[in-house]
């Protein structure tokens, strides 16, 4: 089955601050792309794979602690990413736990005003 969820795009206020805590707490580059009149921040991903990237809104969206929850994989290194998103100036909202047979997770909210999960199957 392929992913469900093809691209998601999180809104920021400060596109390279947003790209340091991204690129540290997934432990990868975010790389910044764009062209003429616009940039944003791609975020690590592989063919074929579900991806994202970080933008710059307009009056039609901003970014929230309530709106939907995105989850981000953290695979074989959640407690690092963690403690990396408040090293990055995020702050931890619930810190990692279990999810029953769901793996774990941990909520921060990022640099930008949004509230992120961080996921991983195994600690």
């Amino acid at each position: 089955m392929s992913n469900r969820t093809v691209w998601v795009d999180i809104p920021v206020i400060d596109l390279d601050r947003a790209i340091a805590f991204y690129s540290a707490v997934l432990g990868e580059p975010v790389t910044k792309e764009g062209g003429p009149g616009f940039a944003f921040g791609l975020l690590p991903h592989a063919e074929g794979e579900a991806a994202g990237c970080l933008y710059l809104p307009g009056e039609e969206n901003a970014p929230s602690r309530t709106g939907p929850l995105v989850y981000l994989n953290a695979e074989g290194r959640l407690p690092a990413a963690a403690e990396a998103a408040v090293t990055q100036g995020g702050q931890l909202l619930q810190p990692v736990h279990p999810m029953g047979p769901h793996g774990y997770r941990a909520i921060v909210l990022d640099t930008e005003g949004n509230r992120i999960a961080l996921h991983a199957m195994a600690l």
